[in-house]
């Protein structure tokens, strides 16, 4: 029986092949469910006890040298040297980019998060909006330049059908489904009809809030941006906030924030004011509450809205918007570390 064992090894030793195939049969050959190996391994039962020590060990050299002989055949056939195949297989394939989330998801998440601790709800609509919800139920006038085709992409008339051009048709939807209080954070993407620059983009990304009880006053939204901006840029962050005009809430206002980059010591990206402005804000026009069935006598609110993109490019010092709508994956892999 040992010299079964050992000529089999010599067959094994001396064995060679020109193809994967011939290799393939060989391997079932001794090493398949019915192969030789499995019959010798059977044929162990039967042998005396006093030759199964040096019979196992022969088994285990056979199977040893069965394992290196068809590895050793297959990497010789892989390895790009036969004159049949001109690809080297033995290259490393291409490495597999691992991606990351993209800059605008990371702050808007962040967003998001930040103002879900102080009791805002995430609420999402249609990003193709009819008239009602876009102007008409904010206080737009009918007249206002918002309306004409410069400013909004409209896909039909009477009625009018357009893409979105805020995210405060989101907050309409709101108030015509649920009663105060109301306190409601609508994200989502946004459209304009602008000549796409450096600063400007055609689509662009916004969050806005809205806030509605009774007794709601300025002072809690100031309080509540304040919180919003130190948690966003840090504990340092200063906010300012000056008189301005937005149909649907009086007292309007924009908010300014501490300029993180020079220290509020002026430079070309706060135009050497010291202070950057992020969004606006203000107390919802009671005209507003009027139209969407909610008692101006009874509740007060406020709102603001903001351009993701605008935040991002302040956290993380980009000076270009176009670079988020490019998928350049060099720019995207610089923020893997963020999230």
């Amino acid at each position: 029986m040992l010299d079964i064992i050992n000529e089999h090894i010599k067959k094994v030793e001396s064995f060679t092949a020109d193809s994967i195939d011939k290799i393939e049969e060989f391997r079932i050959k001794y090493l398949g469910r019915k192969g030789m190996l499995v019959q010798l391994f059977d044929e162990f039962k039967t042998i005396p006890a006093e030759q199964k020590r040096e019979y196992g060990q022969k088994l285990n050299e056979l199977k040893n040298k069965l394992t290196e002989k068809i590895n050793l055949l297959k990497a010789g056939m892989t390895s790009g040297q036969t004159p049949s195949s001109d690809i080297d297989l033995t290259m490393p394939a291409e490495t597999v980019t691992i991606g990351t989330r993209h800059p605008l998801s990371i702050v808007r998440n962040e967003i998001l998060e930040i103002f879900s601790r102080i009791g805002f709800i995430i609420s999402e609509g249609p990003e193709i909006e009819d008239d009602w919800h876009v102007f008409s139920a904010l206080n737009f006038p009918k007249e206002h330049p918002a309306r004409d085709m410069q400013d909004s992409f409209f896909i039909q008339k009477e009625p009018d059908i357009l893409l979105r051009t805020h995210t405060s048709s989101v907050q309409v939807r709101v108030m015509e489904k649920q009663k105060p209080p109301i306190r409601t954070i609508s994200p989502g993407r946004v459209y304009r009809n602008e000549a796409i620059s450096a600063r400007a983009h055609c689509l662009f990304h916004q969050v806005e809030g809205l806030y509605i009880d009774e007794n709601v006053s300025f002072a809690d939204l100031k309080q509540d941006l304040l919180y919003f901006v130190q948690e966003m840029f840090g504990k340092d962050t200063k906010i300012r906030l000056r008189p301005s005009f937005f149909p649907f809430t009086e007292p309007s206002g924009e908010m300014d924030i501490s300029c993180k980059l020079c220290g509020s010591k002026g430079c070309k990206i706060c135009k050497h004011t010291g202070w950057v402005e992020i969004m606006g804000c203000g107390m919802v026009d009671p005209n507003v509450l009027e139209f969407n069935n909610i008692d101006s006598t009874k509740y007060t609110g406020y709102a603001f809205g903001m351009g993701i993109e605008r935040i991002t490019m302040l956290k993380y010092q980009i000076d270009d918007i176009r670079l988020f709508f490019e998928n350049d994956v060099r720019f995207l892999q610089q923020f893997e570390s963020c999230w």
